[in-house]
C-alpha cells in the first residue's frame, strides 16, 4: 500500500466525532492522518509513533522550564507542541490502518498522554518561580489548581469512557454536535498549546494562562456530575 492508498484509507476509517471539538475535528485529526500515512510508509510502528509524539512534547516541556521566555521561545514551544499533539494522535490511526491497536499500546498512549499535562503544568511553575516578576509567591498556586484540573479532566473522562457499557457494533455511530464541538473548544489541548504563543509575554501570557484555568475549573464541575450522573445510571 502506498502513501497516498493509505491516507485514502484512512479518511475513510475515522473515529466517531462525538464528542470531539472543531480543532480537534478539522485540524488535528487530520493532520494527524498525514502524520499516520507517511509513519505507515516509512515502516513505523504505532508504539515508535506513540514515542515520537512524546519526544516532541517532552522537548517543549524542558524548554518552558529551562530557557527564559522570548518571542522565539514561544513560537518554537507551540509548534512542539502541536506536533506532539498531532502525532499522538497518528499513533491510534496508524494502529487501525496496521491493524495492530493494542491493550499495551492504548496503555502507553495514555501514559504519554497522562505525563504531557502534569509535566507541562509543572513546567510553567518552574518557569514562572525562575523568571517571571510575579505580583506574589500565590500566583504559583496556578499551575498547580490547573494541573489538578487538568488531570481530572483527563482521567475522569477515560474512566467514564471505560465503565460505560459499550453500544453494539452494529448501532449506528450517535451524529456529532456541532453546537456541543465548539463548546469544548476552551479544553481541547489544541487550543490550550495557543496560550503559549504568548510565552514571550510575562503579563500576557500569565493572564491568558490563569483564564483558561479558570475555565477548565467550570468545565470540571460541569464533567463530573455529568459523568456520574452517567455512571449512575449503569446497572
Amino acid at each position: 500500500m502506498t502513501v497516498g492508498e493509505a491516507l485514502q484509507e484512512l479518511r475513510n476509517a475515522q473515529k466517531a466525532s462525538k464528542g470531539v471539538s472543531l480543532y480537534s475535528r478539522y485540524i488535528n485529526r487530520p493532520i494527524g492522518r498525514v502524520l499516520a500515512a507517511v509513519s505507515y510508509g516509512l515502516g513505523l510502528s504505532p508504539n515508535q509513533v506513540t514515542l515520537i509524539s512524546a519526544a516532541f512534547s517532552g522537548t517543549a516541556v524542558a524548554l518552558v522550564a529551562a530557557v527564559r521566555p522570548s518571542g522565539g521561545l514561544a513560537l518554537l514551544v507551540y509548534a512542539l507542541l502541536v506536533l506532539g499533539f498531532a502525532f499522538d494522535s497518528a499513533d491510534g490511526q496508524l494502529a487501525r490502518l496496521r491493524r495492530e491497536s493494542s491493550a499495551a499500546g492504548e496503555w502507553l498512549d495514555h501514559v504519554v498522554d497522562c505525563a504531557k499535562i502534569t509535566a507541562l503544568h509543572a513546567a510553567v511553575l518552574v518557569s514562572w518561580y525562575r523568571f517571571s516578576d510575579l505580583p506574589s509567591d500565590g500566583w504559583l498556586l496556578v499551575p498547580l489548581g490547573f494541573q489538578l484540573a487538568a488531570v481530572l479532566i483527563f482521567c475522569g473522562g477515560l474512566l467514564t469512557d471505560k465503565l460505560k457499557p459499550k453500544p453494539a457494533p452494529s448501532a449506528p455511530a450517535p451524529a456529532p454536535s456541532r453546537l456541543r464541538a465548539v463548546a469544548l473548544l476552551p479544553v481541547d489541548y489544541g487550543v490550550f498549546c495557543v496560550v503559549f504563543l504568548l510565552l514571550g509575554g510575562q503579563d500576557a501570557f500569565r493572564t491568558a494562562y490563569t483564564a483558561l484555568f479558570a475555565v477548565h475549573a467550570v468545565f470540571l464541575c460541569a464533567f463530573l456530575v455529568k459523568w456520574f450522573r452517567e455512571l449512575s445510571a449503569v446497572r
